[in-house]
């Protein structure tokens, strides 16, 4: 029989901040969103539209770039995201709670249920309609952000243990997210592109071995990446992961360049990306819809893929591990905190979206996406959120034990 026991190797007060960080930035997400969604079916509907249709230009001489605030928000949460995740993946492996095989079991069991039932309600819904099978991984991914937001609502309600847990299996959602897109969402390749890629690749790994704790270097040849990644066919927000990855967590002179950057970055993120990504996205006007509208393939693929699939295949990966004693439940948790939890997971609102966006090479789908999203996330916040309140109000003692127990 396997066993793996909880043991704090971040420091609490550090994990602490980040799920506080999180929390807090996903609550702003939640009003953010929920504002959209109101605007959208009011009478400033049309001054909604209007606003994110108007032009950002950046320019100098004859050189002009002029997007509309959606198409650069989605730019910026595309490069600014992915980087962020990269470090956050980077330092959970290294140091943090999936530092040991142990340790990312229990989680990692889940996150694959989470990813793999929700896909196959998609593929079943979408079957006879090859058109939109591309839209598979659009269910499988979980919104760190919005979930954490959920969890912050219901206090001590929810064991420390749980957020933890829930925090794990969004990062893994994030890693096996960022591996369907490169694998599955990357066009006709450049073989030559992606060969200066690779030297780009090369000469950052080359900076992490020689000890430069600059971030200006990282940057500089960073960009060089993202270039060629761009020209590859590759999505060039990988390239973000990439350049992620090669900064070096080790601390000198008392601080972190990984940590200083991940820490800078999350507060740009996690109150300004985001939100600003949720106000553009979660606006669905219902006008002229009807019931038929929810049972589009693609809206009802994701819906169910996100709501029921989420639910189906975490729960049911977890209580098999458990059962099977590789695991063992989370420390002052009970199996119905558990469900909720993984009802939470059925939120997957911007990487959902991000992955969506990638599906077709037209906006055909886009509204079906983001109605599908809309509806999963929603059913899956509020039957998590009353699940998690029905469970229970844990003791004070048990409900703040910083340990996620797995036996």
């Amino acid at each position: 029989m396997l066993t793996a026991t909880w043991e704090p190797l971040v420091p609490l007060k550090a994990l602490n901040e980040f799920l506080k960080m999180e929390a807090a930035g996903g609550i702003v997400l939640v009003l953010a969103s929920a504002v959209a969604l109101v605007v959208a079916n009011s009478a400033l509907e049309p001054f909604y539209q209007q606003l994110l249709s108007i032009p950002v230009r950046i320019g100098a001489g004859t050189f002009e770039i002029a997007k509309p605030i959606r198409s650069v928000d989605q730019r910026r949460l595309d490069g600014n995201l992915l980087f962020l995740v990269g470090l956050e993946i980077k330092r959970e492996f290294l140091e943090g709670q999936l530092s040991t095989r142990e340790q990312a079991l229990l989680p990692a069991i889940g996150a694959v249920g989470g990813m793999v039932i929700p896909a196959l309600i998609y593929v079943a819904i979408n079957f006879r309609h090859p058109e939109t099978l591309n839209g598979w991984a659009i269910p499988s991914a979980t919104d760190i952000a919005f979930a954490l937001g959920v969890l912050a609502l219901l206090g001590s309600r929810v064991p420390f243990s749980l957020k933890v847990l829930l925090t794990a299996i969004a990062i893994i959602d994030d890693l096996g997210a960022i591996i369907i897109i490169a694998v599955f969402y990357t066009e006709d390749l450049s073989t030559t592109s992606l060969s200066f890629a690779f030297g780009a690749l090369a000469v950052l790994v080359a900076l992490n071995f020689l000890g430069v704790r600059k971030l200006a270097p990282y940057l500089l040849v960073g960009a060089v990446l993202w270039t060629c990644v761009l020209k590859s066919g590759v999505h060039a927000t990988l390239a973000g992961v990439a350049l992620a990855m090669t900064i070096p967590l080790a601390e000198k002179n008392g601080t972190s360049l990984l940590k200083s950057c991940e820490h800078g970055l999350h507060t740009w993120v996690a109150f300004g990306v985001l939100p600003l990504f949720g106000f553009a996205n979660a606006g669905v006007s219902f006008a002229g819809m009807t019931w038929a509208s929810f049972l589009e393939p693609v809206t009802l693929g994701i819906a169910l893929g996100l709501f029921l699939g989420k639910q189906i295949g975490v729960f049911a990966f977890v209580w098999l591990a458990i059962r099977a004693g590789i695991a063992r439940l989370p420390e002052a948790a009970t199996w119905q905190q558990v469900y909720g939890v993984a009802l939470l997971c059925g939120i997957g609102f911007t990487m959902s979206l991000f992955i969506g966006s990638l599906a077709w090479q037209h906006d055909k789908f886009y509204a079906a996406v983001r109605l599908g999203v809309l509806v999963g996330s929603i059913a899956s916040a509020i039957g998590g959120a009353a699940l998690l309140i029905w469970a229970g109000r844990p003791s004070v003692a048990t409900a703040n034990t910083p340990e996620l127990g797995t036996r």
